[in-house]
């Protein structure tokens, strides 16, 4: 059960040192990244044709970023040897019975000259290959503690989409977000860490639904802090991740760690932060995704012992930042208490992320799972409240093989088929990693305008001298009508506003005259990086051979 995010490139030492000296040679600025204006220069060499080297360039860079790492230029080359060696070049070629240790570098025109000249010209610096783009440092790190630096960049001199929407964050969505106070009502400000930050997937379910065992089911092992049993034993948020050594690390030391994207998770208090940990272990999948294991959602009696910190905040934040959710549910545990309504509830907005694991199936015989299949599928209409049907998996996820005595042949296969498609779901996150991040920046972009209409409406509301108190509380009474007035005058999307409670609640701590009035023209910044400079920067990262 391996998720393979990009073709794994098998290589001896012998080529991988050839494979160094050229990549240092088309890596024209030395950031350890390849461009698609580099690309074009040195893939030219190959003479291969434009349809092929188009094809070279999408199967490498299958995260679609922008830019090829070592790792990536190395399969960009060996895919070119065998395009020039007569294969056809398919996602899976690297993955079939080619013996790539033993494939020779390809065919490069005029490549050998050029080198041997580059080698006559006296160095002043080498550039280190690392093999990993990811774990350079990023020309942009320093953006988030300097303005200044970051204003003079210009979207020509960066080198992959990420980047350049860290750029376009710190230069025209953040000035929004600080001025109207976003960070207080929606979001903590983004840092590097949260651009850079591999792509997550959470489960969520009630105790003893097999969310721990799901994760390692994937990881083919456990990992450090990893309890199993019937009882609630998962009492903390747990986030899995690639790390050079096994360890746990406390929550309020990942909360202030620079290089990790959690520094948000500091609002809801030490409460939270002593109930949260990170695992790290070094493991080939983890270095693509990242796992959050939560504590089993409350049922029945112990819904009144009350959590000590915000949980459901908590899984809202996490769900902003994830790639994939997953909902488990047990045969035997079909019941969605108060507690899980309200987590699902939070998940608004995401619902395209949300997937529904119908776990342990195995326990239960054909006519059984029928009536459970449909019993799970009214209970999730009642909470979810969308017209489309939720997408749900049947299966048996843990080390265990499927108890056919119970489920027969026809379910062993039902389960398996269901299996591959969840797992074709996990492998698609990485490829999909930055077109989410996209996603998540626009629609964060939007958020921040709504929420910028909304304070300066109500900043506007406020009389100039006397019952400014009277005033106050009106509004905050009749907040609804007041989005509607908002809505109306910038005719925007009635489904784009927040939470009316939730915003009645933070906004109960504020003082409305000290709200920023409307600054047209940092609204006419963020609408020109939607309107212009995120497709002007998707347009010149995308495949250089369109």
């Amino acid at each position: 059960m391996e998720i393979d995010s990009a073709p794994i490139s098998k290589c001896s030492k012998e080529h991988r040192k050839i494979y160094e000296e050229w990549f240092n040679y088309a890596d024209s600025d030395s950031d350890g990244r390849i461009t698609g204006n580099d690309a074009s220069k040195f893939f030219g060499m190959s003479n291969l044709p434009r349809p092929e080297l188009k094809q070279v360039w999408a199967i490498a860079d299958s995260k679609r970023q922008g830019f090829l790492g070592f790792k990536e230029f190395i399969v960009a080359m060996q895919l070119v040897a065998l395009a020039q060696g007569g294969h056809a070049l398919t996602v899976d070629v690297l993955n079939s019975e080619v013996e790539l240790e033993n494939l020779k570098p390809p065919v490069m025109d005029g490549l050998d000259e050029l080198l041997a000249k580059k080698k006559r010209i006296p160095k002043t610096s080498e550039p280190e290959v690392n093999g990993s783009s990811q774990s350079q440092q990023s020309p942009s790190a320093h953006w988030f503690t300097s303005t200044k630096s970051a204003n003079k960049v210009s979207l020509a001199s960066v080198t992959s989409i990420i980047d350049g929407l860290k750029k376009l964050y710190v230069q025209k969505l953040k000035p929004l977000e600080v001025t109207y106070r976003f960070n207080d009502f929606v979001s903590p400000l983004l840092g590097n860490s949260d651009f850079d930050a591999k792509p997550m997937v959470m489960l969520l379910g009630q105790y003893s639904t097999g969310k721990t065992t799901f994760i390692k089911h994937l990881l083919k092992s456990s990992y450090p802090g990893a309890h199993i049993g019937p009882e609630p034993t998962t009492d903390r948020f747990v986030v899995v991740m690639n790390g050079p050594d096994e360890r746990s690390i406390p929550g309020n030391t990942i909360a202030v760690h620079a290089d990790m994207p959690f520094n948000g998770l500091t609002t809801f208090g030490t409460a939270f932060l002593s109930k949260f940990e990170c695992s790290q272990m070094p493991h080939p999948l983890l270095e693509h995704i990242t796992f959050v294991d939560t504590p089993g959602v409350l049922s029945g009696e112990k819904q009144r012992t009350q959590r000590s910190y915000d949980f459901t905040g908590v899984t809202s934040w996490f769900a902003a930042k994830c790639d994939l959710i997953l909902l488990l549910f047990d045969p035997h545990k079909l019941d969605i208490s108060d507690e899980f309504k309200r987590v699902i509830s939070s998940l608004r907005g995401h619902d395209d992320k949300i997937r529904v694991v119908l776990n342990k199936a195995d326990q239960i015989d054909t006519q059984q799972l029928m009536r459970v299949y449909g019993a799970l599928m009214w209970s999730l209409g009642k909470v979810l409240n969308t017209p489309e049907v939720m997408r749900v998996y049947i299966g048996s996820f843990n080390d265990k093989p499927v108890n056919e005595a119970v489920t027969g042949p026809i379910g062993k296969e039902l389960f398996e088929r269901e299996q591959d498609d969840l797992l074709s779901d996990l492998k698609d996150i990485p490829k999909k990693a930055c077109d989410r991040r996209i996603n998540e920046f626009v629609k964060r972009s939007r958020a921040a305008k709504i929420h910028a209409y909304i304070i300066s409406h109500l900043r506007k509301e406020m009389p100039a001298m006397m019952g400014k108190a009277k005033a106050q509380q009106r509004l905050i009474d009749n907040l609804e009508d007041e989005f509607g007035k908002v809505q109306r005058e910038h005719h925007l999307p009635a489904g784009d506003f927040p939470n009316v409670e939730h915003f009645r609640e933070v906004l109960s701590g504020y003082t409305f005259d000290k709200f920023e009035k409307l600054k047209p023209k940092m609204i006419q910044a963020v609408d020109d990086m939607l309107g212009y400079d995120i497709p002007d920067l998707l347009k010149s990262f995308r495949n250089p051979y369109d």
